[in-house]
């Protein structure tokens, strides 16, 4: 909350206090204690908060107060605790007038939201807290209200809570096509972060890279996807190739080990646009490695011929295996040579006899599909990819990349 609002707020907390409800004909001032608030009042407009809480005391001290009495100085000890900055002083004679039924229905509403403000404001987040979710069971949500919930909770170090209170809110405003504001995901990433919950994380950037298109989003989710644990080994291609399509890939000692991993995989058309990518970059060709890189370059070359040569027969055998995952290979080979519609068919019936990990291959169905030129069903393929070996997260990038992309 801004230190403006929060100043804002201070004032209205003050007037809240001082506003009166509707008079009965018996309610007076004795001139005991309107004398001594009168002088309350004095004071608190020369901002001298000592002077006026002794006054409210003295008022307090007058014996036979009718309840009249008792509330107005009640109201008056809350305005000058307020703007006094006393915390506890101010609390509890709010928490009196609260309970009162002389106080309007909406005026306690509101000074259940000044009493989580000044809770707030003195950094008493725990304090905060209880009077904020007191706030919100007895009136409801309120925007100003939830944000500060999740920042007492931030503040504290109470991540799991921040976490909690912020996705709900996310939620709701996406659920109601709202776009939630960029401090608000910056806050759930950060909370992920400090209770080290990567998959909320990547959630996180994610909707940042999604409603606030930045560079260095898109570098924190990167990030994230290198970093985190649930990715295995066989998925390192998969995080090149998304990293490439974002940009992130600029040394050719990255180009090089992609190509490789597409050659270990049996994919040497595959490796071989991706090396042609790295040339077109400027980033291979040059310098001391440029000859080593076009042996390589080579090797993919020859190795495509051969790959081409016996695809027919790789597809026979992969048919008569009981697993689709060789078949799978064999249909993408079959896109990247150009017969897209035959290689998808493959592909398809590869997933259908049955792989090692079905998410793993949605994913390469949906990149073939990318490479085919289908877009649009290549992100509804990518939107299927579930299970938490990593291969979600990738989809999920490679969805937000395409749907972004101009």
């Amino acid at each position: 909350m801004s230190s403006r609002l929060l100043r804002v707020a201070l004032f209205a907390s003050a007037a809240i206090a001082l506003s009166y409800p509707s008079a009965k004909a018996e309610d007076v001032l004795g001139a005991d204690v309107g004398k001594a608030l009168q002088q309350a009042q004095s004071a608190l407009s020369a901002h001298d908060y000592t002077k006026a809480m002794t006054s409210v005391d003295e008022a307090d001290a007058v014996k036979g107060k009718s309840d009249y009495e008792s509330y107005t100085i009640t109201q008056m000890r809350a305005a000058v605790a307020t703007q006094a900055g006393n915390v506890d002083a101010a609390s509890s004679a709010y928490d009196k007038l609260i309970a009162s039924p002389r106080t309007p229905k909406d005026t306690k509403h509101q000074m259940l939201m000044s009493e989580a403000t000044m809770a707030y404001t003195a950094k008493d987040y725990p304090r905060a807290v209880k009077a904020i979710e007191r706030y919100q069971k007895e009136v409801g949500s309120n925007a100003t209200m939830d944000t500060l919930l999740a920042q007492s909770y931030y503040l504290q170090k109470d991540y799991t809570n921040s976490v909690r209170v912020l996705r709900q809110q996310i939620d709701q405003e996406i659920k109601e096509k709202k776009t939630p504001a960029e401090s608000q995901l910056q806050m759930l990433g950060a909370s992920a972060s400090g209770m080290k919950d990567s998959s909320v994380t990547t959630h996180a950037y994610v909707l940042l890279a999604t409603y606030y298109p930045k560079k260095e989003y898109w570098a924190l989710l990167l990030h994230e996807l290198i970093v985190n644990p649930r990715i295995p080994p066989s998925l390192q291609l998969d995080v090149y190739r998304i990293r490439l399509a974002a940009g992130n890939v600029s040394q050719a000692r990255d180009f090089m080990e992609m190509t490789e991993i597409a050659m270990q995989a049996g994919m040497p058309q595959l490796a071989l646009d991706l090396m042609n990518q790295g040339y077109q970059a400027n980033v291979l060709g040059q310098g001391a490695e440029a000859a080593r890189q076009a042996r390589l370059k080579a090797m993919v070359e020859k190795s495509i011929a051969d790959k081409k040569a016996s695809i027919a027969a790789d597809e026979a055998a992969a048919l008569k295996q009981t697993s689709g995952n060789d078949l799978l290979t064999v249909g993408y080979n079959y896109v990247t040579f150009g017969q897209t519609d035959k290689g998808l068919g493959l592909m398809q019936q590869a997933i259908t006899k049955g792989v090692t990990d079905i998410n793993v291959a949605r994913l390469h169905y949906g990149l073939a599909q990318l490479a085919a030129g289908k877009k649009a069903d290549a992100i509804a393929t990518l939107k299927t990819v579930d299970g938490g070996s990593g291969a979600q997260d990738i989809a999920q990038l490679w969805v937000l990349n395409l749907s972004v992309a101009k």
